[in-house]
């Protein structure tokens, strides 16, 4: 009866790697469709080789049927969103909160889950299991698993010129493939996250110090950092875009106060990557390049004097927040902001003025960062985004099967949560500006967003052969005119790295540069600020090579 299963998992399991492969340039044509059934052959016979040695007589039945469950769940995500399951995608589904999980839960995955898991399964289950003697069965189920692995290598030998050239001109075929992508990706995500949980933090900016050093409460600098979510800068009013997504932002950028970053690139392509790599001080490459847990930006700050706060409103800081005071609103019980138990970004704002006094006193009189980590425009349901009063662009979808609405219809819901985000940012402003303090705020979003190009939607796309949608972002600053004077400023020097390619990689020596902490690891080539005088560049002496060296 494996034999079976592996037939079903092969072909109809497998049904969107079918389909993607047959819509594939080198298909339209009869070589193309040997490769196709050349490459059939050879999931069929790596599937015989995997299930014997997983499927036993003692769980067969239960094993089978979560089999059935995981092909079913994978195709549907990668036929409805385009999406494909590597380790960094089946990551960020296990940080995925019970709101976010809703979202992606519809009624369109009942046919689904009836045809690709129940009907078979009432099948499977059905099917007598057959006594074997163990040691007969053992040879049995090794046996046919060489057998099926010798098959197997011989097929890749006749046909690996081909093989390895559509593989290598469409990358994401190789995370179709059920159940090989879901084993895969949950064993390196297991291996790392054991590896992490043995290894103790390691430290980073021993020598963080303050360069200047305010004893007062009331005028010490105030910096708030927003981390965006799902923000993507073509859409952006202040990229350019043709609708006005951003009318108050762009506002603050017409009396000059505000500088907008217009070629950004992310980290990653989902929060569980993006977030921690943008605190990180690695760089992109070095934290790729590790799985040791080092200590992060706000831990420098912290460790400088500063006061941390970090205020969310998503699904947890993955990690960032772990040591700086915290609050998440999801505890929080606000019937204006927070109706069916999900607050709008809004809810940060509100909180923000009580949690700071909450803050250890001696720390606030140096100064202190907050991190307010957004909602922003995660989707799929991108109209639970936005107030009544921000849906500006209709109609909006409001199906969390985006398949289901327009290109249009989506488009003007997720532009309405940029609307939203606008909103919230103006209104941060606002309440710095009343605020007697220097006072800034930075804002960056963690990754882009597909909405339907290249037939790709939501994110998370491997980074290699993630389109542009996915990694290119917002990023803007605005400055008090205290925080100007404070750091010796005027409201033109940095406008040379406004227009300038830069990355999420340049997040830590500019957070340093704007917080005054003196710290070897600060780089000035990172730095976005650098053309603006500054006392600290001279304090920092010796400077580390970027990125930061990573001892594998």
């Amino acid at each position: 009866m494996s034999l079976v299963l592996a037939l079903w998992l092969s072909t109809v399991g497998n049904a969107p790697l079918w389909f993607t492969m047959l819509d594939l340039p080198e298909s339209n044509h009869p070589g193309g469709w040997l490769g196709i059934a050349g490459l059939g052959l050879m999931v069929l016979v790596a599937t015989v080789a995997f299930l014997s040695l997983v499927i036993w007589p003692r769980w067969r039945k239960l094993a089978g049927l979560v089999l059935l469950a995981v092909a079913a769940g994978n195709s549907y995500f990668m036929a409805s969103y385009g999406v494909v399951i590597d380790p960094s995608m089946l990551a960020n589904a296990v940080q995925t909160d019970a709101r976010e999980v809703r979202d992606l839960l519809s009624w369109s995955m009942l046919p689904v889950f009836l045809l690709g898991v129940v009907l078979p399964g009432w099948w499977w289950w059905q099917q007598p299991v057959q006594q074997v003697p163990a040691r007969a069965l053992v040879l049995k189920q090794i046996g046919l698993a060489v057998l099926a692995t010798l098959l197997m290598l011989v097929m890749v030998w006749l046909s690996f010129e081909n093989l390895a050239s559509t593989m290598r001109n469409h990358k994401s075929l190789r995370y179709m493939v059920n159940p090989f992508n879901t084993v895969y990706a949950t064993t390196r995500l297991v291996v790392g996250q054991t590896a992490h949980a043995s290894q103790a933090v390691q430290p980073m900016g021993e020598d963080a110090t303050l360069l200047g050093r305010v004893i007062d409460v009331n005028r010490s600098p105030l910096i708030v950092l927003v981390v965006g979510e799902t923000a993507r800068a073509a859409n952006m009013g202040l990229s350019g875009y043709a609708r006005d997504s951003t009318p108050r932002l762009k506002q603050l950028q017409n009396r000059g106060e505000l500088v907008y970053f217009s070629n950004v690139s992310s980290c990653g392509t989902n929060t569980q990557v993006s977030v921690p790599c943008m605190f990180s001080g690695l760089g992109r490459e070095g934290y790729g390049k590790t799985d040791a847990q080092f200590e992060n930006l706000l831990d420098v700050v912290q460790r400088a004097g500063l006061a941390v706060l970090w205020l969310d409103n998503q699904s947890g800081c993955k990690g960032v927040c772990d040591r700086v005071p915290h609050t998440e609103t999801r505890e929080l019980k606000d019937p204006e902001l927070c109706p069916d138990g999900e607050c709008f970004d809004e809810e940060m704002l509100r909180v923000l003025p009580d949690r700071l006094r909450q803050l250890d006193t001696v720390r606030r009189a140096r100064g202190t960062v907050v991190v307010m980590h957004q909602m922003g425009s995660h989707g799929p349901a991108y109209y639970k985004r936005t107030p009544t009063d921000f849906k500006v662009f209709m109609p909006e979808c409001r199906s969390h099967v985006l398949q289901d609405c327009s290109g249009q219809e989506i488009v003007n819901a997720y532009d309405n949560s940029l609307r939203y985000t606008d909103h919230f940012l103006g209104q941060t402003v606002a309440w710095l500006k009343a605020q007697k303090r220097p006072t800034a705020l930075v804002y960056v979003s963690d990754h882009g967003e597909s909405l339907g190009e290249k037939g790709l939607y939501l994110h998370g796309m491997p980074y290699a052969m993630a389109p542009r949608e996915q990694t290119n972002v917002p990023m803007a600053a605005w400055f008090s005119q205290s925080m100007l004077t404070h750091l010796g400023w005027d409201r033109t020097c940095w406008l040379g790295r406004a227009t300038q390619p830069i990355t999420h990689d340049n997040l830590f020596s500019s957070m340093l540069t704007l917080t005054q902490v003196k710290t070897n690891l600060y780089s000035p080539q990172l730095d976005v600020f650098s053309a603006c005088p500054s006392g600290l560049r001279q304090a920092q002496g010796a400077v580390t090579p970027w990125p930061i060296r990573v001892e594998l």
